[in-house]
């Protein structure tokens, strides 16, 4: 088991690196922040990758699994409502973005409409629910590392979408939560 987490971890971050590779140049951007929450979330799964089925119908894998289904829901309905309303422009000049962040418009409706983070918000519950496998010190301290590197991700993003979306992206601020409806 020890070599499958080798190399899950190993081929993991030459993933995250690649994709993050741009944005690891630049300190100020929220793809810098992001890389370590996507780090340290792939982390808490191979520690955890031992005991994802270990009593299913327990109370803490029932949550988990809840939060991991609540994961893909918010990652798919965020890709969806970029693909539909985002209108991705891969010319738009940012080098930090990945392609999907390109857009050139702003998404206030679907799952926006809500929260203006899903990927992050999806990413927390992903950190979260992964925690639930097995619950100890050290993944209770990955998982609070990531909620504050994603929080820090997404406040970085938002200056971002200042920058280019402009007073529309501060009305929209108002009108919504970062990563939980009405909550947070």
């Amino acid at each position: 088991m020890f070599a499958i987490k080798l190399i899950i971890l190993v081929s993991g971050t030459f993933g995250i690196v690649w994709v993050s590779r741009s944005a690891l140049r630049e300190v100020r951007s929220h793809g810098f922040y992001r890389f370590f929450a996507w780090e340290i979330i792939l982390v808490l799964f191979v520690l955890n990758l031992s005991y994802w089925i270990i009593a299913p119908f327990s109370f803490r894998q029932v949550i988990s699994w809840c939060m991991l289904i609540l994961s893909l829901v918010l990652i798919l309905q965020g890709v969806i409502s970029f693909q539909r309303k985002g209108k991705i422009d891969q010319a738009r000049h940012a080098p930090t973005l990945v392609g999907i962040e390109k857009t050139t418009r702003l998404v206030t409706s679907g799952v926006y409409q809500a929260i203006r983070h899903p990927f992050y918000s999806s990413l927390l519950f992903l950190a979260w629910g992964i925690f639930l496998k097995r619950i100890t010190w050290i993944g209770a301290i990955l998982g609070a590392v990531a909620t504050i590197f994603l929080i820090i991700t997404a406040k970085l993003e938002e200056v971002e979408n200042i920058e280019y979306f402009g007073e529309q992206y501060k009305a929209y601020m108002q009108k919504t939560k970062m990563f939980i409806p009405y909550i947070f």
